[in-house]
């Protein structure tokens, strides 16, 4: 007997769960109704290699969440990747992986097998241990007659190590149709030990067989493509299509990868189980379900966040030695909706209302207690939306932005009352989701121009997301005046390298001239830093 679709079991189970019911039970029970669609018994009798008779490894390998023992590593097994299911048998499938010192794996220091289940898309997450601290490794999976790629990983200093130095990418938003993933075949080339993707992995949107702004020939893609994604073969087939792009897939390969998410991967500015369109919650937590657990499908990412339905625990603490201590934050599932309709509005009342929150009690509390047993130099928090206040224009009647802690002002003072509250000193802030590059000063008080700096942030632009974008965006006069904070503000496609050391953090706003033609160059823009026991950045 086939088994029920994914999605239409999960639709089996939200039918069961009224609106009112859906207010009235515990998280874990709404999560258990939409637990569904997990590996059968039948997964103990792997199937035979053979069957699998095209080339499976076509969207590449990855790594991701270093620890100083070991690190992820992944891929899916999908020779015919724009088929919902990927051109495999309906059947489990053991893939071997092997982890070596060098390129051609004559010094192999682990390897293992896992089983590609049907269930989670013949997807593999290969927990990897018992690797030195520190140090580069080079990775592969085999399955039958078939190699992967060899990708390249490294594992995170010793707990307590008093490294000197590191250094790390960020990366966000790469709307497919937006335009060609060259940063990405620049970024592949840096010099990094991780890169930190800070959201907007995919996009909802509708996809023509053009590809947008990338302008294939007419029939380039398959009309599969060209709608919005609703459905967990939907969201499926969307990351296909992203890891399709070669550039994409040799950056995943080159470092190991540190992830949250935004929106898009899920519905543009949708909060916690509250669609963008309103819809009942208990309809829209379907579609939430497919979404995260396609998100966990086609990522790095360990056991801790494989989904439980409609729920997934994204945020989790990474350490460097003592150098660094890393918070990746979720900005989108905990967060009360946003106010005054989401838009840029004045602010209020309703933005300021203490009950509002961006990271929901839970997490809050974890950020905080993280602090507190911090014992890093530099406290760095990778997250989704701008923290610093950002002002239209520079007059009284200016507006704000409600998606960003912008409209969420408690929420963003209880945030800064904890990292006080910790003595945290050395704060930096690593956000995505504008389009553009900032380096920022984040302050206590924006009336005043000379209060101090508490924290710095620094936002990278967007991968394609806006096409070719500009230095100098229509808006730059407005707000760098209404901003003074705003230290740079850049509006090209790009990415951002930033170096910690013992004495300073340093980022260089790293750009592409366009993205709608190929082969564009990348240089530095700009470069800002900030000194170790002095917040704010300044140019270098």
């Amino acid at each position: 007997m086939t088994p029920p679709h994914p999605q239409d079991a999960l639709r089996a189970a939200a039918a069961h769960v009224t609106r009112r019911r859906f207010l009235t039970v515990t998280g874990a029970a709404a999560a258990l109704a939409f637990s569904v669609g997990l590996p059968q018994a039948h997964a103990d009798e792997p199937a035979d290699p053979g069957k699998i008779r095209q080339e499976p490894f076509t969207l590449g390998v990855a790594s991701g969440d270093p620890a100083p023992d070991g690190v992820v590593l992944w891929t899916r097994l999908a020779p015919a990747a724009f088929e919902p299911d990927g051109g495999m048998p309906p059947a489990p499938f053991l893939v071997d992986w092997e982890i070596a010192h060098d390129e051609r794996f004559r010094r192999v220091a682990r390897r293992g097998r896992e089983l590609a289940h049907p269930e989670f898309h013949h997807t593999v997450h290969a927990e990897v241990d018992g690797l030195a601290p520190g140090r580069p490794y080079y990775y592969r999976f085999r399955v039958g007659r078939w190699t992967s790629p060899v990708g390249r990983t490294s594992t995170a200093p010793a707990y307590g190590a008093r490294n000197s130095a590191m250094r790390f990418g960020m990366v966000a938003c790469q709307n497919y149709p937006g335009g060609y993933y060259t940063a990405f075949k620049h970024l592949a080339n840096e010099d990094l030990d991780a890169v930190f993707h800070l959201g907007d992995w995919i996009y909802e949107g509708a996809v023509a067989s053009t590809g947008g702004s990338r302008a294939y020939p007419a029939g380039t893609l398959p009309d599969v493509f060209n709608h919005e994604i609703v459905t967990l073969d939907d969201y499926r087939l969307r990351y296909a299509l992203y890891r399709s792009d070669a550039d994409l897939r040799a950056a995943q390969a080159a470092h190991p990868w540190i992830l949250t998410w935004d929106d898009h991967e899920v519905e543009n500015n949708y909060a916690g189980a509250i669609s963008q369109d309103n819809l009942p919650p208990e309809e829209f937590l379907v579609r939430r379900a497919a979404a995260y657990r396609a998100y966990w499908e086609n990522q790095p990412l360990r056991r801790p966040q494989r989904p439980r339905g409609a729920d997934l625990r994204l945020y989790r603490r990474l350490h460097y030695g003592t150098l660094a201590q890393f918070d990746v934050l979720d900005g989108r599932q905990y967060r009360t909706d946003q106010a005054y309709g989401g838009v840029w509005a004045p602010p209020g009342p309703e933005a300021d209302d203490p009950a509002r929150t961006m990271l929901g009690e839970r997490q809050e509390h974890w950020l905080a207690d993280g602090w507190r047993d911090s014992r890093a130099l530099w406290n760095v928090v990778p997250q989704q939306v701008v923290l610093a206040e950002r002002r239209s224009e520079p007059i009284e009647a200016y507006h704000v932005s409600m998606d960003s802690w912008d409209g969420y002002t408690a929420a963003r003072t209880r945030f800064l009352d904890a990292a006080e509250a910790a003595g945290v000193e050395n704060l930096v802030v690593l956000t995505g989701d504008v389009h553009v590059h900032y380096a920022m000063d984040v302050k206590r008080d924006y009336t005043d121009p000379d209060a101090p700096a508490v924290a710095s942030e620094i936002v990278a632009t967007s991968i394609s997301s806006g096409g070719n974008g500009a230095e100098r965006p229509a808006n730059y006069d407005r707000l760098t005046q209404a901003n003074p904070h705003l230290r740079f503000y850049d509006g090209r496609r790009g990415y951002v390298t930033v170096e910690l050391d013992r004495e300073r953090c340093r980022a260089d706003f790293r750009v592409v001239p366009h993205v709608t033609t190929e082969g564009a160059p990348v240089a530095t823009a700009a470069s800002y830093a900030t000194e170790a026991g002095r917040p704010g950045l300044h140019r270098v």
